[in-house]
């Protein structure tokens, strides 16, 4: 079997060079656990971005992946499929909300609440024909299509990639003063995370959701919610909005851990006054709602909810968070985050948290940067207190002075 410098170098010469990997070939995964192709053993604390809450290869998902596909895979929309009507039942179930919307990749879910948002504007509140504006924050991470890179405020995310269609106004995250100068007569809507994942982890402060309800209530404008990132247990709450009182969104856009860590799904949802707007030839995926899209959602939800791994992950992150700040390193200049979605800011002066990366690399950690200064840990919320006891003496170890 080729060695791992072998596997990246056929990579590197065959693939388009629009990631930088770690320097290492995985092979096999377990719950929080991976393999490299010599066998060297890692905890898993990038979770592809917290599309793996479940853990890798969860007995139940796969079981559900394994049945489901031997008796039918794909249908399109051009027919009924007899198991998207209860996975979306049970989906909407679980966000309180009337009607859901599938789809595949966290990007194409936002796509589609963008273009619920406008519809919305033009039919429900008059906004003028192609005059319908969404307020977003700098910072932001929605996802790479041209539409969302077109109101990203990082530079490498937009450039080359134009020219865009604009019809978004940006502002300042965790600013309701902001946001309520920002709307006018020609806002539909507000689209934000309730905390920027991929900006370094910035956690709004506590009520920030609540004003941000209150405002679009009061001005009619939709409140989206990008949980993509953050939904589904992984900030100690099922969503990340419930730790605000009174912040339920009008449309929920959802999606990585939705499939469980072995299929790509992911939806919106929203009550009927919003999502029956959408008339047959006005929106699709090929692959949105497929059956076994079907089968590996619902089977991903049921995992969640049966096994507690929201709450798992409140009282771990409690504790990871704990002993990360009893550490006492010169090189932390901050731990911040909620649940198992936590940033740990170094200090310019000891490089950057890439360098702390790899060094946890070679310790048997797997986690990355962001924003140059912040290492991102997400673990899977199946995290045991045995496992988060030895990754909290590994980071001692690699964050020593």
């Amino acid at each position: 079997m080729p060695n791992s410098s072998e596997i990246i170098e056929q990579a590197e010469q065959v693939s388009a060079h629009n990631y930088a990997p770690l320097p290492v070939v995985l092979t096999r995964a377990e719950g929080v656990w991976a393999w490299d192709v010599e066998g060297r053993k890692y905890l898993d604390c990038i979770s592809a971005y917290s599309s793996l809450n479940q853990g890798h290869r969860h007995p139940a998902i796969i079981d559900a992946l394994l049945r489901q596909s031997a008796r039918l895979t794909l249908t399109s929309r051009a027919v009924h499929n007899d198991r998207m009507g209860p996975f979306l039942a049970k989906l909407c179930a679980l966000t309180q909300m009337q009607k859901a919307l599938p789809m595949n990749t966290g990007a194409e879910a936002v796509e589609s609440a963008i273009k619920l948002a406008r519809k919305w504007g033009y039919r429900s509140r008059g906004i003028p024909r192609d005059r319908a504006e969404i307020v977003v924050c700098r910072n932001n991470f929605h996802g790479r299509t041209t539409t969302i890179v077109g109101f990203s405020s990082e530079p490498q995310y937009r450039d080359d990639f134009g020219p865009f269609d604009g019809g978004f106004r940006m502002i300042d995250f965790d600013d309701s003063r902001q946001l309520s100068e920002a709307i006018g007569p020609n806002t539909a809507a507000f689209l934000v995370e309730p905390i920027q994942a991929e900006a370094g982890i910035l956690v709004p402060r506590d009520g920030y959701l609540t004003e941000v309800r209150r405002i679009c209530r009061d001005a009619n404008v939709l409140m989206i919610l990008d949980e993509v990132q953050t939904g589904f247990g992984r900030t100690g709450k099922l969503f990340a909005y419930q730790h605000d009182a009174d912040a339920k969104p009008d449309l929920l856009v959802l999606g990585k851990a939705l499939g469980g860590g072995v299929y790509p799904v992911s939806a919106v949802v929203a009550d009927s006054s919003v999502m029956d707007l959408l008339t047959p030839g006005d929106h699709g995926s090929t692959f949105g709602g497929n059956p076994l899209a079907s089968a590996v959602g619902e089977a991903s939800l049921d995992v969640i909810v049966n096994e507690k791994l929201a709450e798992r992950a409140a009282e771990s992150g409690k504790r990871l968070t704990r002993g990360i700040r009893e550490i006492h390193s010169k090189h932390i200049r901050d731990v911040r985050g909620k649940g198992l979605l936590i940033g740990i800011e170094i200090g310019p002066a000891s490089g950057t948290a890439g360098d702390f990366a790899r060094r946890l690399l070679s310790l048997g950690v797997l986690c990355k940067d962001t924003h140059r200064q912040v290492l991102r840990l997400a673990p899977p919320l199946t995290i045991d207190q045995g496992e988060l006891e030895w990754l909290l003496g590994v980071l001692g170890r690699a964050l020593a002075d």
